[in-house]
């Protein structure tokens, strides 16, 4: 059987219960709960902008000598001490608050240099035993002078140490950095600030007591995000500067890139306070799975170290870029409220303050710093100098002072003597009783008067501080502004008063009439390109691209480099042109894949195309010869004499297809739209050129192998196919002649301009007539174009090139080149020579991407994009 346990109570002891009101009793102790969160955990200190925490990690890095020219330490040794010695609480929320000091992403001015994984946007930092942290120098100036009696000193929670109540701050922290906190009945929310703009802020206000809060946002007209980003609407900003509460939007930084030869892409460089790419990413994907996002095909998050932050959001053809960021701004991160609430403890009392108030008390903060620092500096020069006047004393009669230590019995006697016989002061007697002997030279007395006036002229300057309040406000203005020279950085976030509207550089904004209509609520503006006429421009140096509009292209200027043309093909917007490729392929093309070329003085700039063969496979030796519209019969022709019009009967589901089936070491030459009343010519390296009317050419479907088109000599070839017109005035003939023993390249060669209307029709299947005579050296045509002139030259890299400018016979030799002519092309321009030109230039054009010297072809004449005399696209009217 168990034992009964003896009571523990004494026998007198008497039992007193005492009755409590519970709901008394949750009030009191709550109340305290929540003056302890609300001053010793929550809200910052309007001084110094730290928190308790905060505040006591930097003291005690401070006193570890945790310096930034030290090593780094383990930041778990940092949590351990400041956990030990100041913050009874867990290693979790002390390292969680060091972790925050180091981030630059949250840090305007980060205050710990973390050397490890402190984390980022979307992911938490490693554990405290793996990374390491110093102070950096902008944490030196917060814990400057702190051993200089600059503020109070309280205990710490067991008495047993001190610690500093706030720190000196030698720059305004709270408004430079920010804060978040959540209390009891009670939060804080401040964005962080440029600390150029916040010191500039804080010394006008020095300079000028009475000033407003206009003119202190002169100098700070918004927050500086460590991000960067746009905030659009200050009137939220105002608020919170006047009241202490507001808020504004803040904005992702977004352009548009071609990030491949087809695609576009919102290319996403700098987000919202805070944001993450992962977080980004999923709300685009969760939006576009619910079918509130459209037009976006592929999101890729290529942030890194080298590059920061790089999140590119691949576009569907067919989508403005504009309607889709709008969407992307309104259901994703991308576009995020930061709401203001300035909450601080000011004397222990949280407040509410303005930003002319949070200035106020940082300045009042650094006025009583900078005075309780010039009295103890005062203090402790005054002391030296008691001390040096003293040691003079002793130096000048030093025999006699010798004399009397060695002749006295104890160290008070020889005190009391030399007190009484020099007049010294009891702190001076002892200080020469402590002497050394190498100190009593000759030197000494010199060097101890120099110090002497050094600390009168010294004692001289603080007193004037400290009995002048101006000069006292001068000192803390000049120390602010040695703090900005040595930490301002430029200004990261954009300011916009409000949404200006503006469209994505490289991209026009259609208005709803001209675009179909957003599919959904989310924008305003048109989400679908429109299918507005346009044209397929192909350059005769291989670049591809489409124009805006089919506004005629007015000629004049100088001459743009690769503006030669080798295709102008009327087009829509949603519509599709064909590739014709020297080995007979037919490829099909999204004319909304190509990139839409800006005008300069009416002239698109063919250098913002984009490489063909970026557009299109093709095999080894094959070249991209035309542009054709895929509604139309067009005309080809090839290197062994073969002509065909290919009928417009092409299969839908597929991408690419023969346009004509080829004998072997036969290549297509050229190709364009041709109607019944044009004209086809051919030019072989013979000089023969043969010109025969379309209608004598059936269209064929495209498995058609074509019929005779020239007939050519044993060891001729074709070097051209165009289409001209027999009714147009300007049509020339271009021949440039060169002999077989020349290296290519190394000639320039002879060259000779003709009328097209010089050259009779002649039979299809015939050898044609004589183009241009050889002379010496000369056996056969390197290039000959035939079409709408006037005609234009270049060399292979596109840039001007002279041609003559007076018509020769048609049977008749060319004359010599100044330069070496690689291509040629038909014109959109007024025949304008280049600076490097002596003559004016009757032609210009540019050699293919492939490498391959192949004549172009001329811009097609049609009804929708007739020429007029001077060569230059006139209006359909």
């Amino acid at each position: 059987m168990a034992r009964r346990s003896k009571s523990i109570l004494d026998e007198d002891f008497t039992e007193n219960i005492v009755d409590i009101d519970v709901s008394r009793e949750m009030e009191d102790s709550f109340l305290e709960y929540a003056y302890s969160v609300i001053y010793s955990r929550a809200l910052p200190d309007a001084r110094d902008g730290l928190k308790p925490v905060q505040r006591r990690i930097l003291y005690m890095m401070t006193q570890m000598g945790l310096r930034p020219d030290k090593g780094h330490v383990k930041s778990a040794r940092v949590t351990g001490e400041v956990m030990g010695k100041l913050h009874p609480h867990g290693d979790g929320a002390i390292y969680d608050a060091m972790v925050r000091l180091a981030q630059p992403f949250a840090m305007r001015v980060p205050l710990v240099d973390g050397h490890g994984n402190f984390g980022s946007l979307d992911d938490g930092p490693a554990a405290a035993r793996y990374t390491e942290a110093r102070l950096t120098p902008a944490a030196l100036a917060m814990t400057a002078s702190l051993d200089e009696d600059v503020v109070d000193f309280v205990p710490n929670y067991d008495n047993q140490l001190q610690q500093p109540d706030v720190l000196p701050a030698a720059f305004p922290n709270l408004l430079v950095n920010g804060t978040t906190g959540i209390a009891v009945g009670m939060a804080t929310n401040m964005a962080p600030h440029n600390l150029g703009e916040v010191i500039a802020a804080a010394r006008h206000l020095i300079d000028h007591p009475d000033a407003t809060l206009e003119a202190l946002m002169a100098w700070v007209p918004g927050p500086d995000l460590p991000g960067g980003g746009t905030i659009v609407g200050l009137s939220g900003i105002r608020d919170a500067y006047a009241k202490g509460r507001g808020s504004f939007k803040t904005r992702a930084k977004v352009s548009l890139e071609q990030i491949s030869a087809r695609k576009k892409g919102l290319v996403v460089t700098e987000l919202p306070y805070m944001v993450g790419p992962e977080k980004v990413i999923e709300k685009i994907k969760d939006a576009v799975t619910a079918k509130k996002l459209t037009g976006i095909s592929d999101v890729v998050d290529l942030t890194d170290r080298k590059n920061g932050m790089r999140l590119v959001i691949e576009l569907k053809n067919g989508f403005n870029p504009n309607a889709v960021l709008a969407q992307l701004y309104k259901y994703t991160p991308m576009e995020d409220s930061f709401g203001i609430n300035n909450v601080a403890l000011v004397e222990g009392q949280p407040r509410t303050m303005g930003l002319r108030e949070l200035l106020q008390v940082y300045v009042d903060h650094r006025i009583d710093v900078v005075r309780r620092r010039t009295a103890f500096r005062l203090k402790k020069k005054q002391d030296r100098l008691h001390l040096v006047e003293g040691l003079l004393v002793a130096i000048l009669d030093i025999d006699e002072v010798i004399q009397i230590i060695r002749s006295s019995e104890q160290t008070a006697a020889a005190r009391d003597r030399l007190m009484t016989i020099y007049d010294l002061t009891d702190v001076q007697a002892n200080h020469i009783l402590e002497l050394r002997l190498r100190q009593l030279t000759k030197y000494s007395q010199i060097e101890l008067e120099a110090e002497r006036d050094e600390l009168k002229q010294a004692i001289e300057e603080l007193e004037a501080i400290l009995a002048s309040e101006s000069k006292l406000r001068a000192t803390v203005s000049e120390e602010l502004a040695a703090m900005a020279e040595q930490f301002a950085t430029e200004r990261r976030t954009t300011l916009l008063t409000k949404e200006d509207g503006k469209p994505l550089k490289g991209t026009a904004m259609p208005s709803a009439a001209e675009a179909k209509p957003t599919k959904g609520a989310g924008s305003s503006l048109p989400l679908e390109i429109s299918n507005d006429p346009c044209f397929a421009v192909l350059s005769a140096s291989g670049q591809i691209a489409r124009t805006a509009d089919r506004t005629p292209l007015a000629g004049g200027g100088a001459r743009v480099k690769h503006d030669g043309l080798r295709s102008l093909i009327p087009a829509t917007a949603r519509g599709e042109v064909g590739a014709v490729t020297s080995a007979g392929r037919l490829i099909r093309l999204q004319a909304v894949d190509l990139p839409v070329l800006e005008r300069t003085a009416g002239f698109p700039q063919l250098t913002q195309g984009v490489p063909v063969k970026d557009f299109v496979s093709l095999n080894k030796g094959e070249a991209v010869v035309a542009l054709v519209p895929m509604t139309e019969v067009f005309a080809l022709g090839t290197a062994g004499g073969v002509v065909k019009r290919v009928s417009p009967e092409y299969p839908l589901n597929r991408d690419e297809f023969e346009a004509v089936t080829l004998k072997d070491g036969d290549e297509v030459i050229g190709a364009a739209p041709a109607r019944d009343e044009d004209a086809l010519v051919f030019v072989t390296r013979g000089a023969q050129l043969l010109r025969f009317a379309a209608s004598t050419v059936r269209p064929q479907g495209r498995l058609g192998r074509g019929i005779a088109g020239i007939k050519l000599a044993a060891d001729d070839a074709a070097i051209f196919f165009g289409v001209a017109h027999d009714d147009d005035p300007e049509a020339v003939v271009v021949t440039i002649a060169t002999g077989s023993d020349v290296l290519p390249g190394t000639e320039a060669g002879t060259a000779k301009v003709t009328p097209f209307a010089d050259y009779p029709a002649k039979g299809r299947a015939t050898a044609g007539v004589r183009a241009h005579r050889f002379l010496k050296g000369e056996d056969r045509l390197s290039l000959a174009f035939a079409g709408h002139g006037p005609a234009r030259a270049s060399s292979a890299a596109g840039v001007a090139r002279a041609l003559p400018t007076e018509h020769g016979r048609r049977d008749g030799s060319g004359v010599p080149l100044a330069q070496r002519v690689d291509l040629l092309a038909g014109s959109l321009s007024e025949a304008t020579p280049s600076s490097s030109d002596e003559t004016p230039a009757v032609g210009e054009a540019a050699t293919g991407t492939s490498g391959t010297q192949r004549p172009p072809l001329a811009a097609p004449e049609q009804d929708s994009i007739p020429f007029d005399d001077a060569g230059v696209l006139r209006s359909e009217d």
